[in-house]
């Protein structure tokens, strides 16, 4: 079974203020064949148990697409 590429945020004021960056930076995570996940940070600290069942649940199921071939290697 293929490995899943996750990538997990931790959500604090800057991704409020600011949320064109994530945009743009999960838009690239996902080209790559990442999964992105993005909790808050009242869930992580009062809800870690939901989270990790989140991300659990998450990198069991099928991973993400790979970049596609023409694209490996670049930058």
């Amino acid at each position: 079974m293929p490995l899943a590429k996750a990538d997990l945020e931790v959500d604090g004021h800057s991704h409020d203020v600011l949320p064109e960056c994530d945009e743009a930076r999960d838009a690239h995570l996902r080209s790559e064949g990442f999964r992105v996940l993005h909790f808050s940070n009242a869930d992580v600290l009062a809800n870690t148990d939901g989270v990790i069942e989140t991300i659990r649940t998450a990198l069991q199921e099928e991973p993400t697409p790979g970049p596609s071939r023409k694209r490996e290697g670049s930058k």
